[in-house]
């Protein structure tokens, strides 16, 4: 059976991006709706006033809404607008530094001395696929000095870009199937798919901090009625677990599609297959032997390939819970079947 997409055949991975873009927004507005509900709730902590009504939730609740713009305006709210602001700036900031942090690695360009011939083919194959990609910035370079096989991409815009490939990668595939990982990658990077990675983090790690907060807050507040320490303590718990689900399940979505748009960059899924199943035996026949590095773990979501969908999933649930999509289901969605 040949598994070859026809050009012809590129719309239907198109139709896949589009799918998952649509996806995407939900869960994104899902993560600020979310937000802004929290700050709403801190605001009615704040505004809480035993003395209004019969003292219930619920009055309170009216109280606050009624006079939103004027007695009681939603400062919490606004406050933690401002903290995602400037906490999501200062993680565009920084991202690159954090996801290169404890590798091993060089920068190659045009202008590195002595390439390696392998070193010179990487580089002229980001170029190649960049300028196929329609991207107007070259992206940075790196080769990873590890023993396993994996690539990633970071940067908050296609300005800041950067790919890194580790070195047992660029030995293990062919030409046709490495062009496949770069234009998976890349496409990571045309999909703003890291900006939407690290906004969804910034987003739910201060939610746990606030949530830690006010959890303290409403325990020791005697004027707080019962009803809402006890909605204070479920959310304490409901929402993290929301939050990483939905930031699982963003982050499958958007494997697949930077599976997709490899295939429509390439025109072609077989190189992507055949990749994927390289890396995949290759963890698999040489695990003994891989040591995975604790300070991968900051970058375990942004890999192409994550080591768990080897070691398998124990239960549906490790599933929801997995940053990437199983690598069986990735290769029957680019098979078409």
């Amino acid at each position: 059976m040949n598994n070859s997409t026809k050009v012809s055949d590129i719309g239907d991975f198109r139709q896949t991006i589009k799918q998952n873009n649509r996806r995407t927004f939900f869960v994104m507005f899902a993560f600020v709706f979310i937000y802004v509900c929290l700050g709403i709730l801190i605001d009615l902590l704040l505004y809480f006033d035993p003395t209004i009504g019969d003292g219930g939730l619920y009055q309170n609740a009216t109280y606050f809404f009624n006079n939103i713009l004027y007695n009681a305006p939603p400062v919490a709210t606004l406050v933690l607008a401002g903290i995602a602001i400037i906490s999501i700036m200062i993680a565009f900031i920084f991202n690159n530094k954090l996801m290169m942090m404890g590798t091993t690695s060089k920068e190659i360009s045009q202008t590195s001395d002595k390439l390696a011939a392998d070193e010179r083919q990487l580089l002229n194959i980001v170029e190649e696929l960049k300028i196929s990609a329609g991207m107007n910035y070259m992206p940075k370079v790196y080769i990873i000095e590890e023993n396993y096989a994996n690539a990633f991409a970071s940067g908050y815009s296609q300005k800041s870009a950067l790919i890194a490939v580790t070195r047992r990668l660029m030995n293990m595939l062919n030409r046709h199937e490495l062009q496949a990982v770069v234009a998976h990658e890349l496409t990571h990077i045309r999909n703003n798919d890291i900006k939407l990675t690290l906004f969804a983090t910034v987003l739910a790690n201060i939610m746990i901090i606030v949530l830690d907060v006010a959890l303290r807050g409403v325990i020791y507040n005697r004027k707080a009625p019962p009803a809402l320490k006890i909605g204070v303590l479920v959310l304490r718990f409901v929402i993290p677990v929301l939050t990483y689900f939905l930031m699982m399940y963003l982050s499958r979505k958007r494997e697949y599609m930077a599976d997709a748009g490899a295939v429509e960059l390439m025109r072609d899924n077989k190189p992507m297959i055949t990749a994927l199943k390289k890396i995949s035996g290759d963890y698999e026949t040489n695990k003994d032997e891989i040591e995975i590095p604790n300070s991968d773990d900051m970058r375990r979501a942004a890999y192409i390939f994550n080591i768990d969908s080897v070691k398998g999933f124990k239960n549906f649930l490790s599933g929801l819970f997995s940053t990437h999509p199983k690598t069986d289901d990735r290769i029957k969605e680019l098979s078409g079947a």
